[in-house]
């Protein structure tokens, strides 16, 4: 079965709702290993072997994170930066990671109609993405398609919110369980929380 890794970063955690649900049912999923970023590293001292060490020993990673500013958290670029580094993850002899995948799991303030030549973002939430899918490229590993929660900030209840990490989580268990093809999931599209049931 793949090893799960699943990775949160949100700075603003004690504001969230709907990341906050969705961690809290990742942290149900069995055999998935959890790594809260900004409580393991508060003043952004990343143990870069540590963090190495934990993709050798996974075969899925996951980044859960709200989109700020149209990319990641500065904890989780940090992370990016040292931790993948040239002759680790890419480079000459830089293979390690080759052949493991990526999943993103992100939420939007905007809802999914402002990610559209016609919105207010003008792109697709894809082309925000697009940095992290080179990245996983260019370490080899395979890019799946990004499940994403559009206008998290106005969840109409905690009945939906619930809902959602619900969603989330049997994207996860698939992901472990390895009923979720590396094929079907490497598109250009994205996964909703609508569709992710169906997905898993």
């Amino acid at each position: 079965m793949p090893k799960l890794l699943i990775y949160y970063a949100h700075p603003g955690q004690r504001f969230s709702r709907a990341n906050a649900a969705m961690w809290a049912r990742a942290k149900t999923v069995d055999g998935a290993t959890c790594v809260d970023l900004y409580a393991e590293y508060p003043r952004f001292d990343i143990d870069v072997d540590r963090e190495q060490r934990r993709l050798l020993e996974h075969d899925v990673i996951v980044f859960q994170f709200p989109v700020f500013w149209y990319s990641t958290p500065s904890l989780l670029k940090e992370w990016q930066d040292l931790v993948l580094e040239h002759g680790f993850a890419y480079g000459h002899e830089g293979t390690r990671l080759a052949g493991k995948a990526v999943q993103l799991a992100v939420t939007t303030a905007g809802p999914e109609s402002a990610y559209a030549a016609t919105g207010h973002n003008r792109y697709p939430i894809r082309v925000y993405l697009r940095p992290l899918e080179q990245t996983t490229r260019l370490c080899n590993m395979t890019f799946l398609a990004p499940l994403v929660l559009f206008g998290a900030l106005k969840a109409e209840n905690s009945a939906q919110i619930e809902q959602n990490a619900e969603s989330y989580g049997q994207l996860l268990a698939g992901l472990s369980t390895g009923r979720v093809p590396v094929e079907e999931a490497a598109s250009d599209a994205v996964l909703t929380f609508e569709t992710v049931g169906e997905k898993a």
